[in-house]
Protein backbone atom coordinates (compact mmCIF):
# COMPACT_ATOMS: atom_id res chain seq x y z
CA UNK A 1 0.00 0.00 0.00
CA UNK A 2 1.11 3.71 -0.67
CA UNK A 3 -0.65 5.47 1.47
CA UNK A 4 -2.41 4.09 5.34
CA UNK A 5 -5.41 2.59 6.19
CA UNK A 6 -5.91 4.94 8.67
CA UNK A 7 -4.56 7.91 10.42
CA UNK A 8 -4.81 10.28 13.32
CA UNK A 9 -4.10 14.19 11.73
CA UNK A 10 -5.44 17.41 12.99
CA UNK A 11 -7.91 15.92 15.18
CA UNK A 12 -9.71 13.58 13.16
CA UNK A 13 -9.49 10.14 11.69
CA UNK A 14 -8.70 9.73 7.80
CA UNK A 15 -9.68 6.29 6.72
CA UNK A 16 -10.22 4.47 3.11
CA UNK A 17 -13.76 3.85 2.38
CA UNK A 18 -13.65 -0.26 1.93
CA UNK A 19 -17.33 -0.41 1.14
CA UNK A 20 -16.44 1.76 -2.70
CA UNK A 21 -13.11 0.00 -3.75
CA UNK A 22 -12.07 -1.36 -5.94
CA UNK A 23 -13.69 1.44 -8.49
CA UNK A 24 -12.41 4.32 -5.64
CA UNK A 25 -10.29 4.90 -3.58
CA UNK A 26 -11.91 7.34 -1.47
CA UNK A 27 -10.94 9.10 1.93
CA UNK A 28 -13.36 9.69 4.90
CA UNK A 29 -12.58 12.32 7.79
CA UNK A 30 -14.03 11.31 10.70
CA UNK A 31 -13.96 14.34 13.26
CA UNK A 32 -16.55 12.76 15.99
CA UNK A 33 -16.88 9.16 17.37
CA UNK A 34 -20.41 8.43 15.91
CA UNK A 35 -19.02 8.78 12.30
CA UNK A 36 -16.00 6.49 13.72
CA UNK A 37 -18.54 4.32 14.90
CA UNK A 38 -20.52 4.05 11.71
CA UNK A 39 -17.42 3.33 9.77
CA UNK A 40 -16.83 0.44 11.87
CA UNK A 41 -20.65 -1.13 11.87
CA UNK A 42 -20.87 -0.68 8.10
CA UNK A 43 -17.32 -2.07 7.50
CA UNK A 44 -15.84 1.51 5.93
CA UNK A 45 -13.36 0.43 8.24
CA UNK A 46 -12.51 -2.91 9.28
CA UNK A 47 -10.24 -6.07 10.34
CA UNK A 48 -9.23 -7.08 13.24
CA UNK A 49 -5.64 -5.36 13.93
CA UNK A 50 -7.21 -2.50 12.34
CA UNK A 51 -10.18 -1.91 14.87
CA UNK A 52 -8.24 -1.77 17.38
CA UNK A 53 -6.25 1.16 15.93
CA UNK A 54 -9.80 2.94 15.15
CA UNK A 55 -10.78 2.06 19.02
CA UNK A 56 -8.01 3.85 20.10
CA UNK A 57 -8.35 6.71 17.83
CA UNK A 58 -12.26 6.79 18.74
CA UNK A 59 -11.38 7.68 22.02
CA UNK A 60 -9.04 10.32 20.98
CA UNK A 61 -12.66 12.19 18.88
CA UNK A 62 -14.67 11.59 22.05
CA UNK A 63 -12.84 13.03 24.66
CA UNK A 64 -11.28 15.99 22.90
CA UNK A 65 -14.22 18.03 23.41
CA UNK A 66 -14.45 17.51 26.91
CA UNK A 67 -14.52 20.65 28.94
CA UNK A 68 -13.97 21.62 32.50
CA UNK A 69 -11.31 19.85 35.70
CA UNK A 70 -13.52 17.67 37.00
CA UNK A 71 -11.57 14.29 36.44
CA UNK A 72 -14.61 12.22 38.06
CA UNK A 73 -16.89 13.46 35.14
CA UNK A 74 -13.96 12.63 32.59
CA UNK A 75 -14.09 9.47 33.84
CA UNK A 76 -17.34 8.76 33.78
CA UNK A 77 -17.70 9.86 30.49
CA UNK A 78 -14.62 8.14 29.35
CA UNK A 79 -15.92 4.91 30.34
CA UNK A 80 -18.98 5.33 28.91
CA UNK A 81 -17.26 6.02 25.74
CA UNK A 82 -15.36 2.86 25.87
CA UNK A 83 -18.65 1.05 26.33
CA UNK A 84 -19.47 3.02 23.19
CA UNK A 85 -17.13 2.17 20.83
CA UNK A 86 -17.42 -1.36 22.05
CA UNK A 87 -20.49 -1.95 20.78
CA UNK A 88 -20.05 -1.07 17.06
CA UNK A 89 -19.05 -4.92 16.48
CA UNK A 90 -18.36 -7.62 19.09
CA UNK A 91 -15.96 -10.59 17.64
CA UNK A 92 -12.91 -8.44 16.68
CA UNK A 93 -10.77 -8.98 20.21
CA UNK A 94 -8.23 -5.93 19.29
CA UNK A 95 -11.35 -3.77 19.65
CA UNK A 96 -11.35 -4.62 22.85
CA UNK A 97 -7.94 -5.01 23.47
CA UNK A 98 -7.30 -1.29 22.72
CA UNK A 99 -10.04 -0.06 24.72
CA UNK A 100 -8.55 -1.99 27.96
CA UNK A 101 -5.28 -0.69 27.38
CA UNK A 102 -6.59 3.13 26.99
CA UNK A 103 -8.60 2.19 30.57
CA UNK A 104 -5.16 0.97 32.00
CA UNK A 105 -3.91 4.67 30.93
CA UNK A 106 -6.59 6.33 32.98
CA UNK A 107 -6.33 4.12 36.18
CA UNK A 108 -2.53 3.89 36.44
CA UNK A 109 -2.48 7.73 36.65
CA UNK A 110 -4.80 8.26 39.75
CA UNK A 111 -3.15 12.09 40.11
CA UNK A 112 -3.16 12.97 36.58
CA UNK A 113 -5.05 16.39 35.76
CA UNK A 114 -7.63 16.06 32.68
CA UNK A 115 -5.44 17.87 30.35
CA UNK A 116 -2.68 15.58 31.22
CA UNK A 117 -5.06 12.18 30.98
CA UNK A 118 -5.94 13.83 27.41
CA UNK A 119 -1.98 13.87 26.51
CA UNK A 120 -1.55 10.30 27.94
CA UNK A 121 -4.56 8.76 25.71
CA UNK A 122 -3.37 10.44 22.82
CA UNK A 123 0.24 9.42 23.36
CA UNK A 124 -0.95 5.92 23.91
CA UNK A 125 -3.17 5.42 20.90
CA UNK A 126 -0.32 6.27 18.67
CA UNK A 127 2.00 4.10 19.95
CA UNK A 128 -0.70 1.61 19.23
CA UNK A 129 -0.74 2.64 16.05
CA UNK A 130 3.20 2.69 15.24
CA UNK A 131 3.19 -0.89 16.90
CA UNK A 132 0.80 -2.36 14.43
CA UNK A 133 3.13 -1.20 11.84
CA UNK A 134 6.01 -2.33 13.67
CA UNK A 135 4.09 -5.84 14.39
CA UNK A 136 2.64 -6.88 11.02
CA UNK A 137 6.35 -6.22 9.37
CA UNK A 138 7.68 -8.68 11.36
CA UNK A 139 4.73 -11.37 11.48
CA UNK A 140 5.23 -10.99 7.31
CA UNK A 141 9.05 -12.04 7.37
CA UNK A 142 8.04 -14.44 9.91
CA UNK A 143 5.95 -16.32 7.72
CA UNK A 144 7.84 -15.73 4.45
CA UNK A 145 9.78 -18.73 5.61
CA UNK A 146 6.72 -20.46 4.57
CA UNK A 147 6.16 -19.07 0.85
CA UNK A 148 8.30 -21.33 -1.46
CA UNK A 149 9.63 -19.97 -5.05
CA UNK A 150 6.94 -21.18 -7.71
CA UNK A 151 4.95 -21.95 -4.89
CA UNK A 152 0.78 -21.62 -5.03
CA UNK A 153 -1.45 -20.47 -1.76
CA UNK A 154 -4.34 -19.37 -1.09
CA UNK A 155 -6.24 -16.68 1.09
CA UNK A 156 -9.67 -15.77 2.12
CA UNK A 157 -11.12 -12.60 2.81
CA UNK A 158 -8.87 -9.51 3.51
CA UNK A 159 -6.17 -9.95 5.90
CA UNK A 160 -3.93 -7.26 4.33
CA UNK A 161 -2.94 -3.83 4.54
CA UNK A 162 -6.41 -2.60 4.65
CA UNK A 163 -6.92 -4.63 7.42
CA UNK A 164 -4.02 -3.01 9.21
CA UNK A 165 -2.59 0.27 9.21
CA UNK A 166 -0.39 -0.51 6.33
CA UNK A 167 0.42 -3.85 5.96
CA UNK A 168 -1.02 -7.18 6.45
CA UNK A 169 -1.03 -10.04 8.79
CA UNK A 170 -1.54 -12.73 5.87
CA UNK A 171 -0.97 -10.44 2.78
CA UNK A 172 1.94 -9.68 4.83
CA UNK A 173 3.39 -12.55 3.95
CA UNK A 174 2.84 -12.03 0.35
CA UNK A 175 4.40 -8.75 0.18
CA UNK A 176 7.49 -10.02 2.25
CA UNK A 177 8.09 -13.19 0.54
CA UNK A 178 7.72 -10.79 -2.34
CA UNK A 179 10.45 -8.25 -0.87
CA UNK A 180 12.53 -11.35 -0.10
CA UNK A 181 12.30 -12.32 -4.06
CA UNK A 182 10.60 -14.97 -4.01
CA UNK A 183 8.13 -15.53 -7.03
CA UNK A 184 4.64 -17.60 -6.16
CA UNK A 185 0.99 -16.83 -7.21
CA UNK A 186 -2.07 -16.02 -5.05
CA UNK A 187 -5.10 -17.64 -5.51
CA UNK A 188 -8.34 -15.46 -3.45
CA UNK A 189 -11.24 -16.76 -2.83
CA UNK A 190 -13.85 -13.93 -3.15
CA UNK A 191 -15.61 -14.36 0.22
CA UNK A 192 -19.37 -14.48 -0.04
CA UNK A 193 -21.36 -12.04 1.05
CA UNK A 194 -19.41 -9.20 1.19
CA UNK A 195 -16.89 -9.92 -1.71
CA UNK A 196 -13.87 -8.82 0.70
CA UNK A 197 -11.30 -10.91 -1.59
CA UNK A 198 -12.96 -10.15 -4.60
CA UNK A 199 -12.62 -6.52 -3.59
CA UNK A 200 -9.94 -5.97 -1.42
CA UNK A 201 -7.56 -8.59 -1.71
CA UNK A 202 -7.32 -8.57 -4.85
CA UNK A 203 -6.88 -5.00 -5.52
CA UNK A 204 -4.49 -4.78 -3.52
CA UNK A 205 -2.14 -8.09 -4.58
CA UNK A 206 -2.22 -6.49 -8.02
CA UNK A 207 -1.44 -3.12 -6.34
CA UNK A 208 1.79 -4.80 -5.07
CA UNK A 209 2.29 -6.51 -8.93
CA UNK A 210 1.86 -10.32 -6.83
CA UNK A 211 0.35 -13.34 -9.33
CA UNK A 212 -3.32 -12.85 -8.15
CA UNK A 213 -6.45 -15.55 -9.55
CA UNK A 214 -10.13 -14.97 -8.22
CA UNK A 215 -11.85 -17.56 -7.59
CA UNK A 216 -15.61 -18.48 -6.34
CA UNK A 217 -15.23 -19.43 -2.81
CA UNK A 218 -17.02 -23.23 -3.88
CA UNK A 219 -13.83 -23.55 -6.33
CA UNK A 220 -11.77 -24.03 -3.56
CA UNK A 221 -11.76 -27.44 -3.11
CA UNK A 222 -11.37 -28.56 -6.88
CA UNK A 223 -8.14 -26.77 -6.44
CA UNK A 224 -6.86 -28.61 -3.68
CA UNK A 225 -7.81 -31.75 -5.02
CA UNK A 226 -6.08 -30.76 -8.64
CA UNK A 227 -2.78 -30.72 -6.81
CA UNK A 228 -2.79 -26.78 -7.39
CA UNK A 229 -2.87 -25.32 -3.70
CA UNK A 230 0.71 -25.25 -1.51
CA UNK A 231 -0.43 -24.14 1.33
CA UNK A 232 -3.87 -22.09 2.94
CA UNK A 233 -3.07 -18.29 4.77
CA UNK A 234 -5.45 -16.85 7.03
CA UNK A 235 -6.63 -13.95 9.85
CA UNK A 236 -8.40 -13.82 12.34
CA UNK A 237 -10.52 -11.68 14.51
CA UNK A 238 -10.15 -13.13 17.74
CA UNK A 239 -7.80 -16.66 18.98
CA UNK A 240 -8.90 -18.59 21.72
CA UNK A 241 -6.68 -20.09 24.51
CA UNK A 242 -5.74 -23.48 22.87
CA UNK A 243 -5.86 -21.69 19.56
CA UNK A 244 -9.57 -21.97 17.86
CA UNK A 245 -9.78 -19.05 15.60
CA UNK A 246 -12.51 -17.12 14.42
CA UNK A 247 -12.38 -15.46 10.87
CA UNK A 248 -14.37 -14.31 7.87
CA UNK A 249 -16.94 -17.15 7.91
CA UNK A 250 -15.76 -19.59 4.95
CA UNK A 251 -12.62 -20.07 6.61
CA UNK A 252 -13.50 -23.77 8.30
CA UNK A 253 -14.67 -24.99 4.96
CA UNK A 254 -10.97 -24.22 3.59
CA UNK A 255 -9.75 -25.51 7.37
CA UNK A 256 -11.44 -28.86 6.57
CA UNK A 257 -10.73 -29.27 3.10
CA UNK A 258 -7.08 -28.47 3.26
CA UNK A 259 -7.03 -31.04 6.16
CA UNK A 260 -8.35 -33.55 3.73
CA UNK A 261 -5.92 -32.85 0.91
CA UNK A 262 -2.81 -32.62 3.33
CA UNK A 263 -2.24 -28.65 2.45
CA UNK A 264 -1.14 -26.58 5.51
CA UNK A 265 -3.57 -24.18 6.83
CA UNK A 266 -2.14 -21.29 8.90
CA UNK A 267 -3.57 -18.75 10.29
CA UNK A 268 -1.73 -15.32 10.36
CA UNK A 269 -2.37 -12.63 13.60
CA UNK A 270 -0.58 -10.70 16.27
CA UNK A 271 -0.61 -11.86 19.62
CA UNK A 272 -3.19 -8.61 20.40
CA UNK A 273 -5.36 -10.77 18.39
CA UNK A 274 -5.45 -13.96 21.36
CA UNK A 275 -8.61 -13.93 23.78
CA UNK A 276 -7.02 -14.79 26.49
CA UNK A 277 -9.92 -14.82 29.07
CA UNK A 278 -11.88 -17.34 26.32
CA UNK A 279 -10.46 -20.78 26.55
CA UNK A 280 -11.77 -22.39 23.43
CA UNK A 281 -13.58 -21.69 19.99
CA UNK A 282 -17.25 -22.36 21.79
CA UNK A 283 -16.84 -19.02 23.88
CA UNK A 284 -16.39 -16.62 20.89
CA UNK A 285 -19.43 -14.49 20.02
CA UNK A 286 -19.94 -14.63 16.32
CA UNK A 287 -21.46 -11.27 14.89
CA UNK A 288 -24.46 -11.60 13.62
CA UNK A 289 -25.38 -9.63 10.22
CA UNK A 290 -28.23 -7.99 8.06
CA UNK A 291 -30.13 -10.71 5.79
CA UNK A 292 -29.80 -7.76 3.06
CA UNK A 293 -26.18 -8.56 2.37
CA UNK A 294 -27.31 -12.12 1.44
CA UNK A 295 -30.53 -10.90 -0.01
CA UNK A 296 -29.30 -8.41 -2.04
CA UNK A 297 -25.95 -7.26 -3.53
CA UNK A 298 -25.25 -3.70 -5.21
CA UNK A 299 -28.80 -2.79 -5.19
CA UNK A 300 -29.43 -5.87 -7.12
CA UNK A 301 -32.26 -8.48 -5.08
CA UNK A 302 -30.75 -11.39 -5.14
CA UNK A 303 -32.89 -13.58 -3.76
CA UNK A 304 -36.51 -14.11 -3.25
CA UNK A 305 -38.85 -11.85 -0.86
CA UNK A 306 -39.59 -13.44 2.32
CA UNK A 307 -36.99 -16.34 2.22
CA UNK A 308 -35.04 -16.86 5.63
CA UNK A 309 -31.55 -15.30 5.87
CA UNK A 310 -28.31 -17.22 7.79
CA UNK A 311 -25.49 -14.39 8.11
CA UNK A 312 -23.03 -15.16 10.52
CA UNK A 313 -20.33 -12.68 9.89
CA UNK A 314 -17.65 -15.02 10.86
CA UNK A 315 -17.13 -19.14 11.84
CA UNK A 316 -14.29 -20.48 14.06
CA UNK A 317 -11.71 -23.32 12.65
CA UNK A 318 -10.70 -25.66 15.48
CA UNK A 319 -6.87 -25.68 16.64
CA UNK A 320 -6.71 -28.91 15.27
CA UNK A 321 -6.87 -28.15 11.58
CA UNK A 322 -4.52 -25.45 11.91
CA UNK A 323 -0.62 -26.30 11.41
CA UNK A 324 0.40 -23.22 13.02
CA UNK A 325 -0.18 -19.49 13.98
CA UNK A 326 1.92 -17.19 12.67
CA UNK A 327 2.78 -13.90 15.12
CA UNK A 328 5.31 -11.38 15.74
CA UNK A 329 7.14 -13.87 17.82
CA UNK A 330 7.32 -16.59 15.49
CA UNK A 331 5.25 -19.40 14.25
CA UNK A 332 3.09 -21.43 17.11
CA UNK A 333 3.25 -24.66 17.08
CA UNK A 334 -0.14 -26.99 17.94
CA UNK A 335 -1.56 -27.88 19.65
CA UNK A 336 -0.43 -24.89 22.03
CA UNK A 337 0.56 -26.11 25.77
CA UNK A 338 -2.53 -26.78 27.99
CA UNK A 339 -1.59 -24.56 31.06
CA UNK A 340 -4.92 -22.60 30.87
CA UNK A 341 -2.47 -19.46 30.91
CA UNK A 342 -1.36 -17.13 28.51
CA UNK A 343 2.13 -17.67 29.75
CA UNK A 344 2.94 -19.86 26.56
CA UNK A 345 2.51 -16.25 24.19
CA UNK A 346 6.04 -15.60 26.11
CA UNK A 347 7.57 -18.78 26.01
CA UNK A 348 10.24 -19.34 23.06
CA UNK A 349 10.05 -23.03 22.78
CA UNK A 350 5.74 -22.59 21.86
CA UNK A 351 7.49 -21.48 18.85
CA UNK A 352 9.27 -22.79 15.69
Amino acid sequence: MNSPTLTWSNGAVKLIDQTLLPSTLKYIICRDVKTLWQAIKTLQVRGAPALGVAAGFGVLLGIKNFKGFDRQKFEKEFLQLCDYIGSSRPTAVNLFNVLTQMKRVVAAHPQASVRELKDLLKREALAIYQEDRRVCRQIGKNGQKLIKSGGTYLTVCNAGALATVDYGTALGVFYAAKEAGKTFKVYSCETRPLLQGARLTCWELLRAKIDTTLICDNMAGALMQQGKIDGVFAGADRIALNGDAANKIGTYSLAVLAKYHRIPFYIVAPRSTFDCQTPTGQGIVIEQRKREEVATFAGVVTAPKGVNVFNPAFDVTPHSLIEGIVTENGILKLPLPKTGKPSFLKNKDAFR
